[in-house]
């Protein structure tokens, strides 16, 4: 098939890799998201699909939104038999839906129909999933609601942040796209609603989303600073400014601790919850670069009863 890929972040790269290597179709042209500003100079830069894409000598189209004129008039010249899409981030109107004879194939990450929605790796690590996945589905007007063409299932490891998850399915699900893309060409392969039970959302994890509570169980501590990591970063309030909380530990034997009250020893730094302690790791002062918990809790010398999560931030 002549294939139009649109994709995004370097979480879409894998899957563009697997399509350009397969040789069964052609990647006639890349959509993605127009250039951003980026690092300290803010110059635009940019995406890591269109990066790839250039590299390879594939056409990039960077509408501002996919509903421009002058972006479907391009994608009716090409003319694709089907659009696969990882991570994109824009929502496509119906006009441009329906230029593809086969439509737009969505490799998303989770075993729908649970987690629709921006960010169902976060969700399902901040939840305690065991098993997680990712699935190929028909793109329609509904948020991930559209039938499935496959899936493949990935093992929700316990000390998984949700970049380490996201990082393997990322490849898992790139061999799934391309198969799925072998299966619509030859016919073998047939999209299947999703069942009606079952359906759990998955809203972007916003900055207030990512606040610990000290008062909550350590298990639910650790999984959300797992499940922020690396974005948007689980925090904390320390003497009026914000901590990064970049890795925890669950400290099962340290009971002794009031929620979010701090405990030095020699190379470690506990913080109480609403059980028993986690072990701060690794963490991120404001304005400073990532360091040791330990290294953080000699450097700022904590006093006896001291605590996270504070009122006022700075």
């Amino acid at each position: 098939m002549k294939l139009v890929f649109a994709g995004t972040p370097e979480v879409a790269v894998p899957a563009l890799d697997a399509l350009i290597a397969s040789g069964r179709h052609e990647v006639a042209a890349v959509v993605t998201r127009p250039d951003a500003p980026a690092g300290r100079g803010r110059r635009l830069v940019a995406s890591p699909v269109a990066e790839r894409a250039e590299e390879a000598g594939i056409e990039v189209l960077k509408p501002v939104k996919p509903r421009d004129e002058q972006f479907l008039a391009r994608l009716r010249e090409i003319a694709p038999d089907c659009c696969p899409v990882v991570a994109y981030g824009a929502l496509l109107p119906k006009v441009a839906l329906d230029i593809p004879a086969h439509g737009w194939v969505n490799l998303h990450f989770s075993l729908l129909p649970a987690w629709r929605g921006a960010a169902p790796v976060q969700h399902a690590v901040m939840a305690g999933d065991e098993i997680t996945g990712a699935a190929t589905f028909l793109i329609e007007q509904g948020l991930d609601s559209g039938p499935v063409y496959g899936t493949v299932t990935e093992e929700v490891r316990p000390t998984d942040t949700s970049g380490d998850l996201l990082t393997r399915l990322a490849f898992a699900g790139a061999g799934l796209l391309a198969a799925t893309m072998d299966g619509i060409e030859d016919g073998s392969l047939k999209a299947v609603p999703q069942p009606a039970e079952g359906i759990s959302l998955a809203p972007k994890i916003t900055v207030e989303n990512a606040l610990i509570d000290w008062s909550a169980p350590a298990l639910r501590v650790d999984r959300v600073v797992r499940g922020c990591t690396p974005a948007p970063g689980a925090w904390t309030v320390f003497r009026g400014e914000r901590l990064k909380l970049i890795q925890a530990a669950l400290v099962t034997d340290r009971t002794d601790l009031a929620p979010g009250e701090l405990s030095v020893a020699k190379n470690n730094v506990y913080a109480g919850t609403g059980s028993h302690a986690v072990e701060l790791l690794w963490v991120q002062p404001q304005g400073k670069k990532p360091m040791r918990g330990a290294d953080w809790a000699r450097g700022v010398r904590i006093a006896p009863g001291e605590r996270l999560g504070a009122a006022d931030v700075r």
